[in-house]
């Protein structure tokens, strides 16, 4: 038997005739720049997560840089954020010319630390990123108290968290903007990169949605007129305007933005995935209960899940103290494996000269040695979940 770590023709599959249908009804309208398919899956990502705006953009990570930017973070600044996690969340505090501050991490829960935060604080200090990694929320109520009692801004880093919860709140709501990702073998994926920046305050997203399109257009001169203190009627884009073709509004440009947006295809299919999401999502619970329950007697360590949290299990992280001949043992049986993440941050090569050492963040280093993933999408059969517990059991 084998069994990827995630099947994306498997969900394919499974709703076929509605991606196929809104497909091929992009690509005969013509209309592949912004448009009716983005303006509505921003409404409705909107209202599922519980803000006031979606901003669609390119890919997760240029949500991030422009999240950080919207808030006017930049030269000089400093960010904290954890050192177990995707290089993205990194790569677009220095994107913007900030210098990220690295914390160690919950060894239970792989979260940042919140009790390690405030002794990385200083007078150059402007925010907090905290990825809610693998699918559970970071500890909210206590980062948003340390960034209230020090004037600093939260970002959450929610790329792998879409639909998870936090004391009965969306993860998305929990800070003063939030970033996800669409890239394909997330929970919500779509055909190609993607990416939303969410907030329910205006003028960030006011800003964002600016910097997405070169600073231009009606947005533009919104972003423009907010941050300079000008008061004044500004023109609305014609009901019938073709970002595909032509909007003359865009060649008047405010700001110095970005050029990432969510293609229209991209959108429809999201749209159709959308409602889908939910019962995905629990399905990924129920497997991960099974894992949990056959696998809790054995040598291994299982996930550990935080009451006041409702995960979504974009990854079934396990720790093993013999990862390797482990991993090459379910090679052999036909189940595919990953490492998340053999490197910490802090040891990147590229952040060499920020002068951080292996023992600065004992815990993150020793999980990058002990921690892999396992399949966990919801197309999995029971025979492919059983295959895989007795294959991990099996001497």
């Amino acid at each position: 038997m084998n069994i990827p770590l995630i099947d994306l023709k498997a969900q394919y599959n499974s709703i076929a005739e509605d991606l196929d249908r809104v497909t091929k009804e992009v690509l005969s309208s013509a209309n592949y720049i912004m448009g009716k398919n983005v303006t509505e899956f921003e409404k409705q990502f909107a209202d599922y997560i519980g803000v006031n705006n979606a901003i669609s953009v390119g890919n997760g990570t240029d949500a991030l840089v422009i999240a950080l930017k919207s808030l006017g973070i930049g030269e000089g600044d400093e960010v904290i954020t954890t050192t177990f996690t995707f290089f993205a969340t990194a790569e677009s505090i220095s994107a913007v010319g900030a210098t990220p501050v690295f914390v160690d991490v919950d060894k239970d829960t792989f979260n940042i630390d919140p009790s390690k935060i405030e002794n990385k604080i200083t007078k150059n200090t402007k925010a907090i990123i905290a990825v809610h990694i693998f699918g559970q929320s970071a500890k909210m109520d206590e980062i948003n108290e340390i960034a209230k009692k020090n004037n600093l801004k939260v970002i959450e880093d929610a790329c792998q968290a879409v639909g998870g919860k936090y004391k009965g709140r969306n993860i998305g709501t929990l800070s003063d903007v939030a970033c996800f990702s669409f890239f394909p073998t997330k929970n919500l994926g779509c055909a190609g990169d993607g990416g939303m920046i969410v907030t329910s305050n205006d003028d960030v997203a006011t800003i964002a949605r600016a910097l997405r399109t070169h600073g231009s257009g009606e947005n533009g001169q919104k972003a423009y007129n907010l941050l300079n203190n000008i008061t004044e009627e500004v023109e609305s884009s014609a009901e019938d305007a073709n970002d595909t073709i032509y909007n003359p509004l865009k060649y008047y440009n405010y700001l110095i933005g970005f050029n990432t947006r969510l293609d229209a295809i991209q959108a429809a299919i999201l749209k159709v995935k959308l409602t889908h999401i939910d019962k995905w999502n629990e399905r990924r619970r129920e497997i991960s209960k099974i894992y949990d329950e056959e696998l809790k007697n054995t040598n291994l360590t299982i996930p550990s899940v935080l009451k006041e949290c409702e995960p979504v299990y974009h990854m079934y992280i396990l720790q093993s103290e013999d990862r390797e001949s482990l991993l090459n043992k379910l090679k052999e049986k036909g189940i595919a494996t990953g490492v998340y993440y053999p490197v910490p941050l802090h040891l990147q090569k590229v952040y060499k000269n920020l002068g951080y050492k292996e023992g600065d963040m004992p815990v993150a280093e020793y999980l990058s040695h002990r921690t892999f993933a396992i399949p966990v999408y919801p197309e999995l059969t029971q025979e492919q979940i059983e295959y895989i517990v007795k294959s991990i059991k099996s001497k």
